[in-house]
């Protein structure tokens, strides 16, 4: 284990660790289940990373699947004492139930993260995102989510921007939008001028890059479903976060992190630099006060 490993990085080993084991041993979740009479959600949930796991079942679950090697199995105990440290706030109770498991996985990323890339092509990113902005956005699922579940995932959307915003050693956060997020009235007028002065602020954090994908950049820009990229220490060790309506999930695959790498890169070289891309958020805020005023 790698000294000063984070929290994040070693969930991410530890239940790799685990999967590649039991897969090694040809045993499927519900075998290992049955084997240690447990449940098969503990086995989902612990080779899932949504828990962590004790010593004692740890060392149970590696006899199962056949690791024997004393100096394998300390190792992997290591990494899940280390996994249970600096918890963050998505492992309360209040949250728990109504956050995704990739939601979970994405904040716990982010707080470990070294970089993040983020593309959007319609809509600012959750850690930019005013309360009121956000409100406007989760009230269009009125109907698919409850008024409790909304106002939950709200109080914890804004909890995300507080650890990002006060974080002492912030990664490095790089965000292509697609024009249209700046001409796209969320709620109203006034929501929006608030909301893009609050992004102007933030624009001038040392860590933050934004740029604005011009709408001359081509046609194949739009068509990517937003998405962000998070690298764990360094760009082989990344995850990637994909969201469409009320679906979501973390993909884990080396493969598929370095394909987005490349699509993040193609989108960051076609948008307007940072100092444009500032002075076009700032030009449409003048505009949105300038409507204000004449109302």
């Amino acid at each position: 284990m790698t000294q000063g490993e984070s929290p994040a990085v070693a969930r991410r080993r530890l239940r790799l660790a685990l999967r590649e084991a039991r897969e090694a041993k040809g045993f499927t979740q519900g075998q290992v289940a049955e084997h240690l009479d447990w449940s098969l959600s503990k086995v989902q949930r612990i080779e899932s990373g949504e828990v962590t796991v004790s010593s004692t079942d740890l060392r149970a679950f590696l006899a199962d699947v056949g690791v024997a090697d004393g100096a394998r199995v300390s190792q992997l105990v290591d990494l899940a004492r280390l996994s249970k440290s600096r918890r963050g706030f998505w492992e309360e109770a209040k949250f728990r139930q109504y956050l995704t498991p990739s939601m979970k996985k994405l904040f716990q990323f982010e707080n470990e993260a070294s970089a993040i890339r983020v593309f959007h092509p319609s809509l600012l990113p959750g850690v930019f995102q005013t309360r009121a902005y956000a409100e406007v956005i989760l009230d269009f699922w009125r109907d698919e989510l409850s008024e409790e579940d909304r106002a939950v995932r709200i109080e914890a959307r804004q909890r995300r921007r507080d650890e990002f915003l006060t974080h002492p050693e912030p990664a490095n956060y790089m965000v292509a939008l697609d024009e249209s997020v700046l001409y796209r009235i969320v709620g109203n007028r006034q929501i929006m001028a608030e909301q893009l002065q609050d992004m102007l602020t933030i624009m001038e954090r040392p860590n933050v890059y934004v740029r604005i994908v011009p709408f001359t950049a081509g046609a194949f820009l739009v068509m990517l479903n937003s998405f962000v990229l998070i690298d764990l220490g360094d760009a082989e060790n990344a995850v990637l976060y994909r969201e469409a309506q009320l679906a979501d999930d973390i993909d884990e695959s080396p493969e598929r992190a370095k394909q987005y790498r490349g699509y993040f890169e193609r989108l960051w070289g076609a948008s307007l630099n940072e100092k444009a891309s500032e002075r076009l958020v700032a030009a449409r805020y003048s505009i949105l006060l300038s409507e204000l005023d004449r109302d």
